[in-house]
């Protein structure tokens, strides 16, 4: 094995990610003092909602790596094999996210401010009869237990595939019956996590930790719209690493095919967020019933409207219009820079969502729009943390899974 496979991660490497969490500690800190530490129930929220938005959007991103894996394992699609070992290096992250996602998640359902969780307060709950309605589902018992689980299930179901593959690294499998029964229990684990994640990402998770936010207001289509934004954000990170890794001489064996394919993954899926973004908006603007309405009302028209144009404007316009073409999915400048563009973008779609219902007065009806340069801050801290530990996990094992029954396919895979 050449040096070549086994990443060690560069000074100036180690060096950003602690600077980046340096940058998140003090803008948590801060957000603390400036709002957090307050006795306005609105300041408190502005603190909760920042640390809601961002642990809640680089969780799901970082476990849309795994989704990633497992979705190509039931297709058995070999052609990731040559960077796949940092795709499971990301997903390694969702243990220390989950921790910290789900502290905060708890913290506020069970804490003393319901701005941002109305559906909390029991008292208020009482008299709203939609609240009230939904009690079976938005509780805090049921709430806290669908949280710790999933997170639990994320987690191990990960670690599961990634021993999966790390087994055969000094094992190798000498004959065609051992590679089929490796491969058969490798697609069994993989399809225990594509359940998982459906009735979790793609259904009941962005119910609670999101849509509750707007406890009054529901979307079918919600779930499938975050699930699609956190998964072509987590595609844009994945092909951030791997150029990262090519430029430093690393992955000798992932070529522009590859990144090309990571391209048109970007390409596609910005596209299908955009479908669903466009389905949701049409459908409950062409109603036009006031308890759909309210929703986008502030969002598309009113303090948020800037923030909401300029993500639709990131997240579709710039990448029909630059990745559409074979070159710029292969050009490494291009790609880095969609890369993250998206990532960016879909972090501003997450902001839209989290903070317009928490900063709305009840009284007034006024809404306003944070500062959001501290909830940038603390976005950066969270990038500092997934390059940390994607950096610790990626020298744990060679970066090419040699072994892999399907690695040839990957060695020659072309577009």
């Amino acid at each position: 094995m050449s040096n070549r496979d086994q990443f060690v991660a560069p000074k100036r490497y180690n060096t950003i990610a602690i600077a980046l969490m340096a940058i998140g500690i003090l803008s948590l800190v801060t957000l603390y003092i400036t709002h957090g530490s307050k006795d306005n129930p609105h300041d408190q929220a502005r603190f909760w909602g920042s640390l809601l938005q961002n642990s809640v959007y680089f969780l799901l991103i970082v476990n849309a790596a795994m989704f990633f894996i497992c979705a190509l394992t039931l297709a058995w699609g070999g052609w990731q094999m040559a960077f796949r070992r940092v795709t499971e290096a990301i997903s390694a992250c969702v243990p220390v996210l989950g921790v910290i996602c789900g502290a905060i998640l708890l913290s506020i359902a069970f804490g003393s401010n319901h701005e941002i969780y109305h559906w909390t307060d029991a008292e208020h709950v009482k008299h709203d009869p939609t609240l009230l309605h939904k009690a079976g589902f938005l509780n805090k018992g049921f709430f806290a237990i669908v949280t710790v689980l999933t997170i639990v299930l994320w987690s191990v179901l990960g670690w599961k595939m990634r021993s999966l593959s790390r087994s055969l690294d000094n094992n190798p499998i000498p004959t065609v019956e051992g590679r089929k029964k490796y491969m058969f229990n490798n697609t069994v684990w993989a399809a225990i996590y594509i359940v998982v994640f459906a009735l979790t990402v793609m259904s009941s998770i962005p119910w609670l930790w999101l849509m509750s936010i707007d406890a009054h207001w529901y979307s079918t289509m919600y779930s499938w719209y975050t699930f699609a934004s956190t998964f072509v954000a987590g595609i844009a990170l994945i092909t951030l690493f791997v150029v990262f890794l090519k430029n430093n001489g690393y992955l000798q064996y992932t070529n522009k095919e590859h990144l090309h394919d990571l391209g048109k993954f970007m390409f596609a899926f910005s596209i299908f967020w955009t479908y669903l973004w466009f389905s949701q908006f049409m459908l409950i603007w062409y109603a036009n019933i006031p308890e759909e309405t309210v929703y986008f009302k502030t969002r598309a028209q009113g303090e948020y409207s800037g923030v909401y144009w300029l993500m639709f404007i990131i997240n579709f316009v710039a990448p029909i219009l630059i990745l559409m073409s074979r070159d710029s999915k292969r050009n490494y400048t291009t790609i880095t820079f969609m890369s993250l563009l998206i990532v960016f973008g879909h972090w501003l779609d997450f902001f839209q969502m989290v903070f317009p219902s928490p900063l709305t007065d009840a009284e007034t009806g006024k809404t306003y729009v944070p500062m959001i340069l501290y909830d940038f801050g603390i976005g950066l801290g969270f990038v500092g943390l997934i390059m940390f530990v994607t950096g610790k996990a990626l020298a744990k094992a060679p970066l090419l899974a040699r072994n892999h029954p399907l690695v040839k396919e990957s060695l020659i895979h072309h577009t």
